[in-house]
């Protein structure tokens, strides 16, 4: 299409005809996110001519039309120069019914609309999210404006409203408190937006409560969350997720982040449509649980009215329960990006059993059963142990570690628990990390309950490789038939081997000081003992 004339066309005041060319481009180029450089200057001065439209008294018809165009070029960021402008963001904030700065006033759902002005405001909201997301201009000046604030009024008023005009609103607050962190700031202190996106989520979700932090189930008879419910409770819970990523141990917010850890549990509870929205919902809960204080996870498993479980003091793992399905869902996704879909909800279990003695009982029933099959290296199986141990050795320095550290600590940090489920070779990364080649324990301290080993262990336990951490199949001596000499001389060719390959730089020799760290082999053996460090010289 000729963008000439499309610019001609615009300079003219007949609506008639600016809506009817626009809406032909708009249906060819509706699918089309690339675009050609070469018309990066037309497509700018389109972009001008398209705002000096809608700067204009014009029907809505026409507004919705040129902001369908204005969206579709916004998806290039090298021509966004005149909409990143304040003026050009007060034209679609304006149309957006956001009003600059305020939190009360202009809000669409004070007055009643049609159809078509409710579409103006959804398709302005579009372009505000595009244009935001493209262009450094247009977020430092949604900053000048004060574009949070209006878009917090529009959600308080938007309660009962429509979905898409929430929708959009909650995914530009999302971008904008993902892109400047100043407004995340202001977004948390001047605003409360915690408290508000916490109110969302409890409309959203039709959370109602029975207890201090504690929802009613829901109904396992009930219909699935509504597709549109789903999105705005994801976009809610992603731009919390923003606001918590700084400092969450102030105390006045205690109460807040309790209450958002129910309404978590409460989404971990819930079903969506399809498997994969479930999936999702359940990644962001993940996200926005690491970032609350440790002492608040305690309300996963605290629910009182519903009951629990008598071996756990009363406490009811079925949130616990679902994190584990979620961590073995991602670990057996294939082609999966372990450091974004596994690393956060290792990383909450960890944290959650390092902290709370009931969830690290329970987890450890799931993942580290007491052992009875001793004969199979522990990570040869399709067991949940078997998975992490894998992990264990993963090319991910980040998910080589998370999975070692949670074993770790469902072990209680004992380094001899740890290699009874692992084996010497598995481990070996974390104690190297931790200093604790020489054995011993990590520094949290934990409850007395002691680990009860099967017969099938205690009897095989003598015939345990360490390193490997199994059974293995006697095998034939290499030496048996040799003589003393050759011996030697193996020995010694072996000898000469790891010289020839230490001279050349090739390999580094290291050995263990008493402290369990490792050292240059030269160092840890010559590193004096206590005895003779201590002792009076003449």
């Amino acid at each position: 299409m000729d963008f000439n004339n499309i610019l001609s066309v615009l300079e003219t005041d007949n609506e008639e005809v600016i809506e009817k060319l626009l809406h032909q481009y708009n249906g060819e180029n509706n699918g089309t996110f690339t675009f050609d450089p070469k018309e990066e200057d037309i497509r700018s001065r389109l972009c001008q001519g398209l705002l000096t439209v809608l700067g204009r008294q014009v029907g809505t018809r026409c507004q919705c039309t040129c902001l369908e165009t204005l969206r579709i070029l916004s998806r290039d960021k090298r021509v966004l120069g005149p909409v990143g402008t304040q003026e050009g963001m007060m034209v679609l904030a304006g149309l957006a019914r956001l009003r600059r700065g305020e939190e009360g006033g202009d809000s669409l759902q004070d007055e009643a609309q049609t159809e078509e002005e409710e579409r103006v405001v959804v398709e302005a909201l579009k372009c505000l999210c595009n244009v935001v997301y493209n262009s450094a201009a247009a977020q430092q000046a949604g900053a000048d404006m004060q574009l949070a604030r209006g878009l917090c009024a529009c959600l308080r008023a938007a309660r009962a409203g429509r979905h898409e005009v929430g929708l959009f609103s909650l995914r530009l607050l999302f971008l904008l408190s993902a892109l400047r962190p100043d407004v995340r700031g202001s977004l948390q202190r001047e605003m409360r937006a915690v408290g508000l996106l916490t109110e969302v989520l409890e409309h959203t979700l039709d959370v109602h409560w029975v207890g201090p932090y504690e929802a009613a189930p829901p109904d396992p008879h009930a219909l699935p969350v509504l597709a549109e419910d789903n999105e705005r409770a994801m976009e809610a819970l992603k731009t919390l997720f923003n606001l918590t990523l700084s400092d969450t141990s102030d105390e006045d917010g205690h109460h807040q982040f309790r209450l958002i850890a129910a309404i978590l549990r409460h989404v971990l509870m819930l079903r969506t449509e399809t498997e994969e929205k479930t999936e999702e919902a359940h990644s962001h809960a993940v996200n926005l649980l690491s970032n609350l204080p440790t002492s608040c996870l305690d309300v996963l498993i605290d629910v009182p009215v519903h009951g629990g479980l008598d071996e756990y003091s009363g406490k009811n793992m079925d949130a616990v329960q679902t994190l584990l399905d979620f961590m073995e869902k991602r670990i057996d996704k294939q082609g999966s990006n372990f450091k974004e879909g596994l690393t956060p909800v290792l990383r909450l279990l960890t944290e959650g059993s390092r902290h709370h003695r009931e969830i690290r009982r329970y987890i450890k029933t799931q993942v580290l059963p007491p052992l009875k099959e001793v004969k199979v290296r522990p990570e040869v199986g399709s067991t949940i142990r078997n998975k992490l141990v894998r992990l264990m050795t993963h090319v991910d320095m980040g998910v080589k570690q998370n999975a070692a550290e949670f074993l770790f600590v469902l072990c209680k940090e004992s380094v001899d628990n740890l290699l009874k489920y692992t084996g010497y070779g598995n481990a070996a990364g974390l104690l190297v990390a931790r200093g604790l080649l020489a054995g011993g324990r990590g520094e949290t301290q934990y409850s007395e309950d002691e680990d009860s080993d099967t017969d099938e262990y205690k009897s095989a336990k003598p015939y345990i490789n360490p390193i490997t951490g199994h059974v293995e199949e006697p095998q034939a001596n290499p030496m048996e038939e040799m003589t003393e000499e050759q011996k030697e001389y193996e020995a010694q060719k072996l000898v000469n081997m790891f010289d020839k390959l230490s001279r050349q730089q090739l390999i580094r020799p290291m050995g263990v000081r008493k402290d369990g760290t490792l050292a240059p082999l030269h160092e840890a053996l010559n590193q004096p003992t206590p005895d003779s460090c201590s002792s009076d010289s003449d």
